[in-house]
């Protein structure tokens, strides 16, 4: 089922101001206004943002990272049993590999062990800990999970296991009282970037222990890889430490010197040389994301941690074949929310629960309806008495602020501003449910709730020059607070439109009067009969992008959104 994507609101940066665009003189005008649109006051900050390589931020300013290190170095020098604890995401993956594979090339005796989605769902449980303890592991280290688990990390003291906590989700409440808590959003952390992933914060324990032992840090920058991975595939702000840690990490995926990596672009049909942040989002993510989603993430540690390739090549295979299923997964999931929702655009919040939902997906379907419908979407499983569900949010609307208000209702809960999760007893689900939407009256009441597609620039469509390319690149990698740059043309005028995709949803065309005159559109199978009847001239929010097919590079317009041109009667 193809949805037609809600029309959306252009809005358009402020122009340059002249004091500014002394500053940035040196650069183009449209560059320029580019960098200004991202925060850029001076040379000196254009020149950092543009060509900054180094990783910024001492780690020990991060509270107990320090008490932390020294217990991980005591504990390889005893031989003591370690565990990296991880959460199913990529995020949560990555960062274990990472914490693994360092912790051994200490000479630590050290395993890895991420939770069963469906078994034992998000982050510490007391069923896990019993059963290290047991095996004999003496620290605990959680990465992307734990900041809200007081009662595991109590059940650990029990047993005496040191627990170490990383996570970079909000606290809430007293802190888990474990042997060390590191997390920049906790109260009173002087760790200047507060956006780290959870593979971000793990990263910063990989400096410490470098640090302390009084080696090169920079060592630490051969996991760059998958901090990249992780850090994108969580869709944290791609800015500051986050942005040069992507920017580094894309690097070291390029070589290929991941086995696992190799085997998983290779796959996907990808030249991992050409690897984008964008590509992490939308083709290596997801298919690391499935394992997770539709079995166990021990898939994607197994792919991303092996040294064999007869090995990293079945679990990419696999991988891929997950993923498929998780696409048609979802699929079917979105039809059926769609009924029971009725009229999306009638609604502050859409909620739909199921038994027929699977628990890996329903993160999936509430970002769907988010894109398609501009709302905050909760979508949940039903399982016995119990709904455990997943929210994807709008700006407007801080998710996670909201759960916190009805925390009297809930089993447990976290999560971020846009995304959450939580699990809520069937008994109290109404009342839940009549408690968001009074938040999110009191929130979202009198707002314009459609997406808006922000651009830095307008543009006549002839003055677009194949040039532009090359100064963009210098803007990457882009994402999350860091956007692709977008342009805005009008009245272009439109020649063989053609449908694309399997499903005919999406169009491709070329622009007359434009240097590049190549454009697709997704997404926008709506135009193409309008098109075919009255060949209308329309306005267009667009990016700059390269189309890699057979082996050749061509820059094409790849089209946000479009409409039928007011300029032209």
């Amino acid at each position: 089922m193809t949805t037609p994507p809600q029309r959306r609101r252009w809005l358009v940066y402020p122009k340059i101001d002249d004091q500014t665009k002394k500053q940035l003189e040196h650069y183009p005008d449209f560059l320029q206004q580019i960098l200004f649109n991202r925060g850029i006051r001076s040379a000196e900050e254009a020149e950092v943002y543009l060509f900054e390589d180094r990783i910024p931020g001492d780690p020990f300013l991060l509270i107990d990272l320090e008490k932390a290190v020294a217990r991980l170095l005591k504990a390889i020098e005893d031989h003591e049993k370690i565990v990296v604890y991880g959460d199913y995401d990529v995020d949560g993956v990555t960062a274990t590999v990472m914490m693994v594979e360092a912790l051994r090339s200490f000479g630590g005796e050290v395993e890895g062990y991420i939770p069963n989605r469906f078994d034992e769902g998000y982050g510490l449980n007391t069923e896990a800990i019993e059963l290290l303890a047991q095996q004999g592991t003496r620290i605990i280290l959680t990465v992307d999970c734990g900041i809200r688990s007081p009662y595991e990390a109590e059940r650990a003291l029990a047993l005496g296991v040191d627990l170490i906590i990383s996570d970079h989700h909000h606290p809430k409440g007293d802190l888990p009282r474990a042997y060390a808590v590191i997390c920049p959003k906790q109260e009173g952390d002087l760790y200047p970037d507060k956006d780290l992933a959870g593979v971000g914060v793990a990263f910063k324990i990989l400096q410490g222990l470098f640090l302390h032992k009084g080696m090169n840090v920079e060592k630490a920058d051969e996991w760059l890889d998958l901090v990249a991975l992780g850090t994108v595939a969580d869709i944290v702000p791609l800015t500051g430490e986050n942005r040069v840690m992507v920017k580094k990490g894309l690097k070291r995926i390029k070589t290929g010197s991941r086995l696992g990596l190799s085997a998983l672009t290779g796959v996907a049909q990808k030249n991992i040389q050409q690897i984008t942040a964008t590509d992490i989002g939308f083709i290596l993510g997801p298919r690391l994301n499935a394992a997770g989603r539709m079995e166990s993430a021990l898939q994607a540690y197994n792919l991303l941690i092996s040294q064999n390739i007869l090995e990293a090549g079945y679990c990419a295979q696999v991988l891929e074949n997950q993923n498929a299923e998780r696409q048609q997964a979802t699929r079917k999931a979105q039809e059926k929310a769609l009924l029971e929702i009725g009229d999306p655009a009638a609604r502050r919040i859409l909620f739909s629960f199921s038994e027929e939902y699977s628990s890996g997906i329903v993160g999936l379907v509430a970002s769907k309806l988010v894109e398609n419908f501009y709302r905050p979407a909760i979508i949940g499983q039903i399982e016995k008495n119990v709904i455990r569900a997943s929210c994807r949010s709008i700006s407007e609307f801080h998710i996670t602020a909201a759960l916190d208000e009805c925390a009297d209702l809930l089993v447990r809960h976290g999560g971020h501003a846009m995304a959450a999760g939580f699990t809520v007893k069937q008994e109290n689900v109404d009342l839940l449910k009549q408690r968001l939407e009074s938040i999110a009256a009191r929130e979202l009441d009198g707002m314009d709730l459609r997406p808006v597609v922000k651009a830095d620039l307008e543009i006549e469509i002839s003055k677009l020059k194949p040039g532009y390319f090359v100064e963009l690149e210098k803007l990457q990698p882009t994402g999350m607070g860091n956007p692709t740059p977008v342009f805005i043309s009008r009245a272009i005028e439109v020649d063989g439109m053609r449908l694309m995709g399997k499903d005919g949803n999406h169009i491709s065309f070329n622009i007359r009067n434009s240097p590049i005159s190549r454009a697709v559109a997704f997404n926008q199978a709506q135009w193409f009969d309008r098109w075919k009847e009255e060949k209308p001239r329309f306005d267009i929010a667009y990016t700059i992008d390269i189309n890699h097919y057979m082996g050749k590079d061509t820059q094409q317009i790849n089209i946000r959104d479009m409409k039928i041109s007011a300029a032209i009667v």
